[in-house]
């Protein structure tokens, strides 16, 4: 082979080369731009995901505060109600022990009015003398300390009852009695006895106006309702 032929050889074998080379890097070049690009796209695709969680959860927290702002208001309501029943049916039952419709059993204070044992010549006799209104004084006081129920000589009082003077005798709802009259009253003790013995109150008064009067606590009283028998 003549150099020029060598030549022509080497200069092609170089051509090709390059072509080769160029080619190669040309070939890699989108090779890479193609796994960027799928790369990128598995990118987007996985942080889109997320956000969407990301905004699904804030929906659920939301919507769970949502029920845990229910669940407090029907508890609240709930509560509310039950309170309100309970101060119903308490006040029921305080109405219809008043009433008499239910036996009442606990302590208490008794209280005696008895007529005056000495009336000084010349005085009326009359002055000396239980009547109604001393009776009702001290039902009303008892009433006005809470007492639960009331009772004269056995006989239940209650919001319609009539007490009557007819000289020496009083009659309660028609049942008739001579003194000592028995006054007695289920409530706190303390607050009862305290309530008459307020200094110029009804224990004063009466005393002052002749009357005989005992006060005894009770640690248990019991009371028939209004339709049963007296109480003993």
């Amino acid at each position: 082979m003549n150099s020029g032929a060598v030549k022509k050889t080497a200069v092609i074998s170089l051509i090709l080369g390059f072509l080769l080379t160029v080619v190669y890097q040309t070939t890699a070049e989108k090779s890479g731009q193609e796994i960027s690009s799928d790369r990128w796209y598995k990118e987007e695709e996985l942080r889109q995901s997320i956000l969407q969680e990301q905004k699904e959860n804030r929906q659920l927290e939301e919507e769970w505060r949502s029920l845990q702002r229910d669940v407090r208001a029907v508890e609240e309501e709930m509560a509310h109600r039950e309170v309100s029943t309970f101060n119903l049916v308490e006040d029921l039952e305080k109405l219809r022990m008043l009433s008499g419709e239910v036996a009442v059993k606990g302590p208490g204070v008794e209280v005696t009015l008895n007529d005056h044992t000495y009336v000084p010549d010349g005085n009326n006799p009359n002055d000396y003398i239980v009547h109604e209104r001393h009776i009702q004084q001290v039902v009303d006081e008892l009433m006005l300390a809470s007492a639960e129920a009331v009772s004269i000589n056995g006989v239940r009082i209650t919001r319609n009852s009539s007490i009557q003077c007819e000289g020496p005798v009083i009659s309660v709802d028609n049942y008739t009695s001579t003194a000592p009259f028995v006054v007695r009253a289920i409530g706190d003790p303390d607050q009862l006895e305290a309530a008459l013995e307020l200094s110029g109150g009804v224990k004063d008064q009466l005393v002052n106006e002749n009357i005989e009067v005992r006060m005894q606590q009770q640690s248990e009283i019991l009371m028939d309702t209004v339709v049963g028998e007296r109480e003993t």
